[in-house]
């Protein structure tokens, strides 16, 4: 009795488990109890926004040590290269499955929506903000006016320009000692942020209990049965990307996606709850470097691919953009359609640290085109949250292979160390949140 009394105690003491406790407590309450699943809306925000303080300061400095270890500018080019062709190429894979899969089992055919009849204000906010995401402005927008905005306001493309032109100062630092005086003290300031995760961490559990039950309490299961064959469709789709896709290029990494998968369980389930990825970028920085990705290359590679590498919102964003059409029964040819995949291309870029990211780009793609009514994202209000969810999953997963590949392409990835990782020989204790 006791031994068992002692291993369900053990089971309790796992960051995993306590997440996946609190998820299923959290739908059941929403389930019996919407009102309350509903106020406790607060619990799962605070928890988000206690991980957004301290992503600012953790980008930036590991993007600085990062590129002042490498030392060597024509090295970080050669890395940062690497990374936007592979994320270009793997997210366009990911655009193509999505078009592909929209057309196959067509979920909004049928629907026969007038778009007269849509209330095109509930997305006023997304339409509106997609009006200033032209070419121009994008890339103005990604020079901060001053320092201090990018960190207050938490864009994370300002915080990695400016990351990337201060570690690149300190990298042409000509005095080696105020070179590695600058970078330790970066470093330092590193190990304190981590520390505070770690303490984060503690409440993540609590997070997703929030988070789960204000999504169930708020929009239910019943009222979503029209829409349940496009979320399916998202889901169904994401899944085939991860275990084809990303588990071939895991292969091409000779590592195992099961056992990756199981390495960053804790961060897939927050995730999932939490439908958010900057909810787990802090552990994913120690835990790819731990996992034998050289800290240059994850400082370097891990940060950028968020902004640039989102796998999950493409996946999205291309079946949305054709769901639309089919719901408004709005013809579009093979050309049409591959113009929507173009466009996303270059749309689907960038839109990380941006309130309500997915639409925004979502809503400048149609617009472009002038083919797919803007006003017909409505329809995808009430499935977002759960359609959130996935997006993060694939984000989370696809980020994490991404650096393992840039790093091996670097011979930076240390293979031997991967597999003690993986194999669950190496512990460290820098994760041992949940002891």
């Amino acid at each position: 009795m006791d031994r068992k009394k002692g291993r369900i105690a053990t089971l309790f003491s796992h960051l995993y488990f306590q997440v996946i406790f609190c998820v299923l407590l959290g739908i059941i309450i929403g389930v019996i109890k919407p009102d309350l699943g509903v106020a406790l809306k607060p619990i799962g925000d605070g928890f988000i926004k206690l991980i957004k303080m301290l992503l600012a300061p953790i980008i930036f400095g590991t993007l600085v040590v990062g590129i002042a270890k490498m030392g060597d500018m024509k090295e970080m080019g050669r890395v940062g290269i690497k990374a936007l062709i592979y994320f270009e190429i793997v997210s366009t894979l990911a655009l193509i499955i999505g078009l592909i899969v929209v057309n196959v089992v067509q979920p909004g055919a049928g629907m026969n929506i007038d778009p007269a009849s849509l209330d095109a204000k509930s997305i006023a906010t997304y339409t509106s903000a997609a009006k200033h995401q032209d070419a121009v402005s994008f890339f103005m927008d990604i020079i901060p006016t001053s320092v201090g905005e990018a960190f207050v306001t938490g864009y994370m493309l300002q915080i990695i320009l400016f990351a990337l032109l201060f570690g690149l100062a300190v990298a042409s630092l000509h005095d080696k000692v105020k070179k590695d005086m600058a970078i330790k003290v970066i470093d330092s300031l590193l190990y304190g942020m981590f520390g505070i995760v770690r303490m984060v961490m503690r409440l993540a559990p609590l997070g997703a209990l929030g988070a789960m039950a204000f999504t169930v309490g708020k929009y239910g299961v019943g009222s979503l049965m029209p829409l349940v064959k496009l979320i399916a469709s998202v889901y169904i789709t994401s899944f085939v990307f991860i275990f084809f896709v990303l588990g071939a290029i895991a292969w091409y990494n000779r590592i195992s996606l099961w056992k990756f998968l199981m390495y960053i369980k804790e961060e897939i389930l927050i995730a999932l709850a939490t439908c958010s990825t900057e909810a787990v970028l802090p552990r994913m920085l120690i835990k790819m470097e731990q996992l034998g990705c050289s800290k240059s290359v994850v400082g370097l590679v891990l940060p950028t691919s968020y902004a640039f590498n989102a796998d999950g919102t493409a996946i999205y964003m291309t079946m949305a953009a054709i769901f639309i059409a089919q719901a408004m029964n709005v013809p579009l040819t093979i050309w049409d359609q591959l113009l929507v995949l173009g466009v996303l291309l270059f749309t689907s870029k960038g839109s990380a640290g941006v309130a309500g990211a997915g639409f925004i780009t979502l809503a400048a793609t149609l617009a472009s085109m002038d083919k797919i009514p803007v006003a017909g994202m409505v329809i995808l209000l009430g499935v977002d949250r759960f359609i959130n969810e996935v997006r993060a999953l694939v984000n989370v997963i696809g980020n994490g292979i991404a650096t393992v590949t840039v790093s091996r392409w670097e011979g930076a990835f240390d293979e031997k160390r991967a597999t003690e990782v993986l194999d669950g020989k190496v512990i460290d204790l820098d994760l041992a949140v949940d002891n």
